[in-house]
């Protein structure tokens, strides 16, 4: 699949990516407001993070073909995307797989050693609340089962929840190298900002692999 696991995209461009209004990624007054997990700074995580790094399990890498988070009614199957010519993350473009979450594929095959990034948007002005709408709904202690190419299932434990301004995106700790299986998941939140059309925060979920079904 050719992949690059030093492709990091530019942490505003990270930020932005699932946010902007060239995605028609737009609130409206008469749409249902996504939960909201409280607003961490980057700090605040590290040792939450750090914490789930033991003697746990690991897969041999195979990609991803669909994620489901049965605590918000997540069932999607799984595209793969990259980074833009400008190193920006791809997202789910508007159509028919709009509301798909994707997999990151520059990232770590979900259950391999080091982090698997999978994003998807939270809603739009055309199509409403999309596939991570619940997202910020998580707490720790969910499961998340992303089904691979294998046919094993990774079982990953949520570790922490949090949410942070897009200009203070956390690029180490959600693209930086674990010993451990880790999973990400990525979406945008918090207010909305008419002026520019965007997002101020994104949400972001840790989760640490514990195990197959």
């Amino acid at each position: 699949m050719g992949l690059r696991r030093n492709a990091v995209p530019t942490a505003i461009a990270v930020a932005s990516a699932l946010c902007g209004v060239v995605l028609i990624v737009v609130a409206v007054a008469s749409q249902e407001r996504a939960p909201q997990p409280p607003k961490h700074a980057v700090a605040a995580i590290v040792s939450a993070v750090d914490s789930a790094v033991d003697a746990a399990p690991t897969l041999s890498p195979s990609p991803p073909l669909v994620i489901d988070i049965p605590v918000i009614g997540v069932h999607s199957d799984l595209q793969y995307l990259g980074l833009t010519d400008d190193n920006r993350l791809e997202v789910p473009a508007p159509g028919p797989r709009f509301d798909e979450a994707a997999w990151y594929k520059y990232s770590a095959t979900p259950g391999a050693p080091g982090p698997a990034i999978i994003l998807g948007h939270v809603d739009s002005g055309g199509y409403g609340p999309s596939v991570f709408f619940n997202l910020g709904r998580l707490q720790p202690g969910d499961e998340v089962l992303v089904t691979r190419a294998d046919g094993l299932v990774a079982v990953f434990r949520v570790d922490e929840v949090a949410r942070y301004l897009k200009e203070e995106f956390p690029t180490l700790l959600v693209y930086g190298e674990t010993p451990n299986a880790t999973l990400r998941l990525i979406t945008c939140g918090g207010e909305f900002d008419r002026d520019t059309g965007h997002y101020l925060d994104n949400i972001i979920v840790f989760a640490t692999l514990t195990g197959q079904a």
